[in-house]
């Protein structure tokens, strides 16, 4: 975790996405004061109408505390949202994300804060991006040189560098296990999804995407076998989804370690806190890996550093 300097007054941290709406007030120190969660996303907002919308959904905070400066992380600095905000290339720092801040001053008085997303020029055949993840990143520290993964719908692998976030590559493994799932010859065959999964059918699944035989190069063969392994009786319906879970995420770590982000008995981050961290950790331990937890509030941490190294710049917006 980064150190932060207290900063100089209360300030809220909104994550604004495509689906939902997520803000904390923070003291100076920050502390956690108050939460505001909602299903306000992007998608729901008119063009013209963010402002307006971002104010409404804050009115008890800034009726009790007045002007605020507000930071703005995710989806609402996209070319959908609000206002877009440029990417900033890697290698960068918190330095250099502040400086592509942008700020606007609200009606009320309040200071908007859109922090830019970052992209990768290195990655081929075109820049790899993100928006939202670097302040998880960042919240979870650039003091020691690490690979970090994010889980998600587009799972994101990270270098830390020199104090630098160096680069990064975009796995879009939840969104595929999401089409197989729901649209594919597995939605047809697998059962109706139980609480907590079945891990065996999990373990499963990772001990097949992660052998390191000619069986495990062929993912586009491999993913055929939830269905075969049914026909043989060796799975049932209701274990099909785990497995496929399985498959998937040791997948993309065979494909994460082919790409350099890892070796066999380094450490890796995991943050995040939507779910996937523990299925992960489970993957990550099976290919000899030490794993080190975010904290869940990487985020908020993030953002706060963020701002705190971007005392006495300005990037307005027209």
């Amino acid at each position: 975790m980064p150190s932060i300097p207290e900063l100089p007054a209360a300030h809220v941290v909104v994550d604004w996405g495509t689906t939902s709406f997520r803000a904390v007030l923070l003291s100076a120190d920050g502390a956690i004061r108050d939460r505001i969660e909602t299903g306000d996303g992007i998608q729901f907002v008119d063009k013209d109408a963010f402002e307006a919308t971002l104010l409404r959904l804050l009115e008890p905070w800034l009726a009790a505390e007045g002007a605020l400066d507000i930071v703005l992380v995710g989806m609402v600095t996209s070319r959908n949202g609000w206002i877009e905000v440029p990417y900033v290339p890697c290698p960068c720092t918190p330095g250099d994300l502040a400086g592509g801040a942008v700020r606007r001053r609200l009606v009320n008085g309040s200071c908007a804060i859109l922090l830019p997303g970052i992209n990768d020029p290195a990655r081929k055949p075109f820049p790899d991006v993100m928006r939202g993840e670097e302040t998880q990143i960042v919240g979870f520290g650039l003091e020691k040189d690490a690979t970090i993964v994010l889980p998600g719908t587009h799972s994101k692998w990270a270098r830390i560098a020199g104090g630098r976030i160096s680069g990064f590559r975009t796995f879009v493994t939840g969104e595929l296990y999401a089409l197989l799932v729901q649209h594919s010859f597995i939605a047809r065959a697998a059962g109706a999804a139980t609480e907590g999964g079945s891990s065996t059918a999990f373990e499963r699944g990772i001990s097949e995407g992660a052998t390191d035989t000619i069986d495990g190069e062929a993912m586009m063969s491999l993913i055929f076998s939830a269905r075969t392994g049914m026909l043989a009786g060796e799975l049932a319906a209701a274990d099909i989804r785990d497995y496929v879970s399985g498959l998937l995420i040791a997948q993309e770590f065979r494909q994460a370690r082919a790409c350099g982000f890892f070796g066999q008995g380094d450490r890796i981050g995991i943050v995040g806190n939507d779910g996937l961290n523990r299925r992960y950790a489970d993957v990550a331990r099976h290919f000899g890996l030490e794993v080190v937890a975010g904290s869940e509030h990487a985020a908020i941490d993030g953002a706060r550093a963020i701002l705190a190294a971007g005392k006495g710049t300005r990037h307005d917006a027209a």
